[in-house]
């Protein structure tokens, strides 16, 4: 009885690291098939949106700023 649910949790864990490894194969091959660019374009914008989200932000907290240093002039 203890063997079995030893051997149906191993089996378990060995099904869901392999159904891990087939999704992050199909996210792969799916941007390296990207119609509109090549995989390392893909990757690299991908990568980039962070780096573009922090800069809309300090902008948004520098417009923020001059709005509060505004009200506290008038």
């Amino acid at each position: 009885m203890e063997n079995e649910k030893a051997v149906l949790g191993a089996l378990l864990f060995i099904v869901m690291v392999v159904g891990a490894n087939f999704v992050m194969y199909a996210i792969a091959r799916g941007a390296a098939n990207s119609k509109q660019k090549g995989f390392w374009e893909t990757i690299g914008k991908a990568m980039n949106t962070s780096i573009k989200k922090n800069d809309e932000m300090e902008e948004l907290r520098r417009k923020m700023e001059a709005l509060q240093k505004g009200k506290k002039e008038d």
